[in-house]
Parts: C-alpha cells; sequence; structure tokens
C-alpha cells in the first residue's frame, strides 16, 4: 500500500501565494507521474497539473503562468506552487501518484491523497 500525505493548504487573500506538498511513502519500487487535482464545491474534480518522473509537464489553462509543478524524485514529493491565487481557486486539492511495487511486476496503480483545503478569499 501506498499513503499520500498533502500539506500546505489554507486561506490566502487574492492575488496572494501558498505552496502545497504532498509525499508519498510505503511499498514504492518508482513512482511515475505525479499530479493535483481539485474539486470545487457542487463541481466534479479537474486536473490542475501533472508531472513525468522525467520532469515533462500539463497544466489546466486556468493555471498557466501562475501556477508551477516540481517533484523531487528521491523524496516521491511533488510541489504545487501557487501565486496569483483567484477566489475562482478555491477548492479542495488532491494529490495523486501512479505508483510501481515491485520491479518484477510494471504494473501501476492509482493513489490518492485525502485533500487538502485551499480557500481564496479576502
Amino acid at each position: 500500500q501506498v499513503q499520500l500525505v498533502e500539506s500546505g493548504g489554507g486561506l490566502v487573500q487574492p492575488g496572494g501565494s501558498l505552496r502545497l506538498s504532498c509525499a508519498a511513502s510505503g511499498s514504492i519500487f518508482r513512482v511515475n507521474a505525479m499530479g493535483w487535482y481539485r474539486q470545487a464545491q457542487g463541481k466534479q474534480r479537474e486536473l490542475v497539473a501533472r508531472i513525468t518522473n522525467g520532469g515533462s509537464t500539463k497544466y489546466a489553462d486556468s493555471v498557466k503562468g501562475r501556477f508551477t509543478i516540481s517533484r523531487d524524485n528521491a523524496k516521491n514529493t511533488v510541489y504545487l506552487q501557487m501565486n496569483s491565487l483567484k477566489p475562482e481557486d478555491t477548492a479542495v486539492y488532491y494529490c495523486n501518484a501512479d505508483v510501481i511495487h515491485s520491479g518484477a511486476d510494471p504494473r501501476s496503480y492509482d493513489y490518492w491523497g485525502q485533500g487538502t483545503q485551499v480557500t481564496v478569499s479576502s
């Protein structure tokens, strides 16, 4: 099993910044892609940003130029630096990781964190 522990959420004023972290631990041989998703109240969960273990990134159009995703492969940790935050960024942010458990088995499995609340309000 794998656990994803998120941190860094909170309340921030419009235009402010927050940095989210998510550390994966447990039965890990390799972590493939890691990402951040968010779910606002009454809306579906959506991709915010994703990064491969080679460093290739993908962003939602709504956050391009404001958010930056990065990772530390040695620590199995992914970060999301969020700048110029807007009220519409308010949501629960979830970490996601695609994990291979063993070098003898190429199958990967999808894991989710428990979510961290980000609220952008004056």
